[in-house]
């Protein structure tokens, strides 16, 4: 009863303090000034902007998304700090919209990285935008925004078609498995083949040895 009522009070407290790091990768971020200025005022709802991933609560992903910058947003959504959540905003995240017949496109985030939120569109509105964050809020609080753990869980599916895209050479800094087994997240999807591959080749950063 108490573990209940103190995650009820957690989720409710990080609703309402969530730091957007926005990734523009083309013409869907124009519609954001907006939403962070006087009109619409994002922070009126708890939610301010941030330059850094550590710091970060939410990914903004917003326009099309190339294979060459796909690297970097895999790169910036791994050093985010867990609970992490992902907003894909514009059409080319849910689907490649009008370039999705390019050969340098990757037609879906949500096979890369698990997106908790799609806002369609070309380009939404900054109505849109906010009544997608409030949507997140709702999930948030409600304890149901748990994509994040499922790529924990999941991890060798989405290293796969990463893999898929940039190579079996393809790693990041990040120990991913060592935090899958930190957070308790380890599932049966976590190992596999492509992790077989990943280990060969990533050597995660050690501390150093402490001598006096």
């Amino acid at each position: 009863m108490v573990s209940r009522v103190f995650d009820e009070l957690t989720n409710f407290a990080r609703a309402r303090s969530l730091f957007i790091l926005h990734y523009c990768t083309g013409c869907g971020a124009i519609e954001l000034p907006p939403v962070m200025t006087s009109r619409f005022d994002m922070e009126r709802l708890g939610v301010s902007p941030m330059v850094t991933p550590r710091q970060a609560d939410i990914l903004l992903v917003t326009g099309y998304v190339s294979i060459k910058t796909l690297k970097r947003v895999m790169l910036t959504y791994e050093q985010m700090g867990s609970p992490k959540y992902v907003i894909g905003i514009c059409s080319c995240t849910v689907n490649g919209g009008m370039y999705w017949q390019s050969y340098a496109t990757a037609k879906r985030l949500d096979e890369y990285m698990p997106v908790d939120l799609y806002i369609a569109g070309c380009m939404p509105r900054p109505e849109a935008v906010i009544s997608g964050l409030r949507e997140l809020m709702k999930k948030i609080e409600q304890g149901e925004a748990n994509s994040w753990k499922e790529y924990y869980r999941n991890y060798d599916y989405y290293l796969g078609n990463q893999q898929h895209l940039f190579g079996d050479q393809w790693q990041t800094p990040v120990d991913v498995i060592g935090e899958a087994e930190h957070y308790g997240l380890v599932g049966d999807g976590t190992r596999g083949e492509h992790t077989a591959l990943l280990e060969q080749v990533q050597h995660p950063l050690k501390p150093l040895e402490m001598r006096l």
